[in-house]
């Protein structure tokens, strides 16, 4: 990809490929109460009812959420992890694709078989927002969580990925580099138009930098060019407020967090590094790229071994 005058290296991506998962349990009637009823004839009346756990709630809106009720880093931290899976261009590979690009380039079928091994492990789709307030608050998730992003805002994503996920009734978050928007070249890009529907059909839209810059060069105005130049611009396209970052190549440090938090960021999403930043660590949080050389199953195994 290039934007006026650099090369942009996607190949680079590959390189920073990459939890259990957040269940709820229902507590049945105690054993002394089953003892005590075994004696006679059971009433069904008179039977404990179980507990009801709650119900996981779909549409949260973080900004409500006092900062009172938000976690400590440590507890934070102490969560169990969710699963997230990061895409990015979904094409059939081309003789000119390198072996390392092939890991990020995921074949039509490939994805199509993924995302429906998702689906018949009863994984639910989660978006970013109510990760937010499971980490923040401990708000409760459905009972296999599964987080499905997007980068770059790649054509095919609109095209091919937003269909495939609705099919099976799940919602993604599509992480835009604004540089692109609109762009038909060797790799097309969503337009505005596109990217505002994906956001009217109740995906997210999340910021992923002007042209795709590694956040931990920035310094002085590159933080209004990278960030807040291209937050406003989504936010004029969607009428909807980003709240949620993907880190260009996964690459990030303290200081972007700090930068990211001063401008009303919530969430913000690195690859597969272990480190998480133990200030914000709402701002580092771990995702895995699903490889176009990944059968359902090597994705699953990814899953549970990636995120614990």
């Amino acid at each position: 990809m290039i934007f006026k005058g650099r090369l942009f290296l996607p190949i680079l991506i590959s390189s920073l490929t990459a939890g259990p998962f957040f269940s709820c349990t229902q507590q049945q009637a105690s054993t002394s109460t089953l003892e005590a009823s075994a004696a006679s004839v059971e009433d069904p009346k008179e039977k404990t009812a179980p507990e009801s756990k709650p119900e996981p709630t779909a549409n949260i809106d973080p900004a409500s959420i006092p900062a009172s009720k938000i976690a400590d880093a440590a507890t934070i931290l102490g969560r169990k992890q969710v699963p997230i899976l990061c895409y990015h261009q979904i094409r059939e590979w081309r003789p000119k694709d390198s072996e390392n690009a092939r890991s990020y380039i995921m074949p039509v079928q490939v994805f199509k078989d993924q995302i429906k091994m998702l689906a018949d492990s009863g994984y639910q789709s989660i978006s970013p927002d109510q990760l937010y307030a499971y980490l923040a608050t401990g708000a409760p998730l459905p009972e296999k969580p599964v987080m499905i992003t997007f980068d770059d805002g790649d054509l095919e994503q609109y095209e091919l990925a937003a269909p495939e996920l609705e099919k099976h009734g799940f919602k993604g978050a599509f992480f835009i580099m604004t540089a692109s928007i609109g762009r038909r070249g060797y790799q097309h890009y969503m337009d505005k138009q596109q990217i505002k529907d994906l956001a009217d059909r109740g995906h997210t839209i999340g910021c992923h930098t002007w042209d795709h810059h590694n956040v931990k060069k920035y310094q002085g105005q590159d933080w209004v060019t990278q960030i807040e130049e291209p937050t406003k611009k989504l936010e004029t396209i969607t009428g909807k407020p980003v709240r949620h970052f993907a880190y260009p190549f996964g690459l990030w440090n303290h200081e972007a967090t700090v930068e990211l938090k001063k401008r009303g960021y919530l969430g913000a999403y690195q690859l597969a590094e272990k480190k998480r930043d133990e200030e914000n660590p709402l701002l580092s949080v771990r995702r895995i790229i699903a490889s176009g050389y990944w059968s359902p199953r090597t994705l699953h195994n990814s899953m549970i071994n990636s995120f614990k």
